[in-house]
Order: C-alpha cells, then sequence, then structure tokens
C-alpha cells in the first residue's frame, strides 16, 4: 500500500508491535507520530526512520497529554489519518485477593481509558480530513479469563466493546474501525509474563511467539480494501486464512 501523505499515530510506540508498526508504516510511505513514555527510545526510533517519524513523549492515561501530542502530530505533518492504539500493560499480573488496588487501576487506565482517550482526541481530526482509521490492539485474553490477569483480561474485554461502539457510532460517518489480536507475540510483555511463572501462558517458549513485524503488517493490511468485510470486528492472528491473506505464510 501507499500511504504517501498520509499520517499515522501510533501509540505505545517505542517498542514491540508499535516500534515494528512504524517502521512498517514508514516504509510504505506514511508520516508516523509515535507516542510513549519513554522520551529516550523514542528519540532512538525517530533517529532510525528519519524525518517521516515524530516522537511525542505522552501518557495515554491523560487525556489532556494526548490532546497536546495530537495537535502537534497535526501542525507537523497537516493532517491526521489513522489512529493505532498499540499502547498497553500487562502488570499486575496477581490474583485478584493479592493484587494492588493502585496498579489495577493503572493498568484499566492506561489500557482502557488510553483507548477512548486516543479516540476522543482523535475524532476531530480524522473527520477534519473527511474519514479515516482507528484501529486497535485486542487479545483473546478479552474472551476468556486466565489466572492472575483479571485486570488485563477485564481490560481487553473493555477496550473490544469500545470499539464495537466506535463502529457503531462513527461507521456511517467515514471512520473505518478494526480490531486485531495479534496472540501471543515475542515482546517484552511475553518476557514479564515468563517471568511470572502463572497460568499456562507463561510456561510457553520464546519460539511459540510470533515476531512483532506480523502484526505490524497486519496494521497496514487492514486498511486495504481486502479487509473491508471485518470493518467492525476485531481478526485475530490465530486464523491461518488471515496469515494468509496478509501474506505472512
Amino acid at each position: 500500500m501507499d500511504l504517501t501523505d498520509k499520517t499515522v499515530v501510533i501509540s505505545g510506540a517505542s517498542r514491540g508491535i508499535g516500534a515494528s508498526a512504524a517502521r512498517v508504516f514508514a516504509t510504505a510511505g506514511a508520516n508516523v507520530a509515535l507516542l510513549a513514555r519513554s522520551a529516550s527510545e523514542l528519540a532512538d526510533l525517530v533517529a532510525e526512520i528519519g524525518e517521516k517519524a515524530l516522537a511525542l513523549p505522552c501518557d495515554v492515561a491523560e487525556h489532556a497529554s494526548v490532546s497536546a501530542a495530537l495537535d502537534a502530530a497535526r501542525a507537523r505533518f497537516g493532517r491526521l489519518d489513522v489512529l493505532i492504539c498499540n499502547a498497553g500493560m500487562i502488570d499486575p499480573i496477581a490474583r485478584i485477593g493479592e493484587a494492588d488496588p493502585a496498579a489495577w487501576a493503572q493498568l484499566i487506565d492506561v489500557n482502557v481509558t488510553g483507548v477512548f482517550n486516543m479516540i476522543h482526541a482523535g475524532l476531530p481530526h480524522l473527520k477534519a480530513v473527511g474519514g479515516g482509521a482507528v484501529l486497535t490492539i485486542g487479545s483473546g485474553a478479552s474472551q476468556r479469563p486466565l489466572e492472575g490477569w483479571s485486570a488485563y483480561c477485564t481490560s481487553k474485554a473493555g477496550a473490544a466493546m469500545l470499539t464495537r461502539a466506535l463502529h457503531l457510532e462513527e461507521g456511517g460517518n467515514g471512520i473505518r474501525v478494526m480490531g486485531l489480536s495479534p496472540g501471543t507475540v515475542a515482546t517484552q510483555m511475553q518476557r514479564e509474563i515468563k517471568a511470572s511463572g502463572i497460568n499456562p501462558v507463561s510456561q510457553l517458549a520464546w519460539e511459540d511467539h510470533i515476531p512483532a513485524e506480523w502484526p505490524a503488517r497486519t496494521l497496514l493490511w487492514m486498511l486495504s480494501g481486502d479487509a473491508d468485510e471485518f470493518i467492525g470486528s476485531e481478526i485475530s492472528l490465530r486464523e491461518e486464512a488471515i496469515r494468509r491473506r496478509v501474506g505472512l505464510i
């Protein structure tokens, strides 16, 4: 796909799926506005990508921070076309009775309210160009409980419903809304899961996880006409048919 002159905003862009998406979309010609709390990691990524990239240190849990970042991205590139709501965290990994309440609330703030903040602050920018796309990162954890993951499972279920609600409200206004459940990905999050030793996911071997480039390439494909049938829904990279359509196998 050729995304020349388009601008893609990616949260959680300093590493993992977000950083891989930054590279994939920049290669496709897009300007990439990169949001994350780690200014140093963002700076390294911008240095790698070049002038098409803009580092925007930001806490997605704070609406004012997100709004300011999106304003800055539009001021730099002139327009915003795609929002990729990727920022997320897995901690606290703990049984409900042992979880720290403040940490539990922080995860909800990032994984759910952070998605809302991206959408709420981003919609006026997307509508200013006559439409646009919002892509969210889901998880199979939204569909089933896992020991020690009460916060994460709850947050992903909430974000999935938020994605569906956005499609209901804005799909008729030209906003393309889709979710991606990538499966287990070889990122820092999986290292944290492995270290916890809780539930079967922590027992997976590293080679069982897919590379971060796979969901990044899938996000690009989700903007293509070949993915139109999935608008308003969440696709899963666990499905071989989806992997084939993306060109991963």
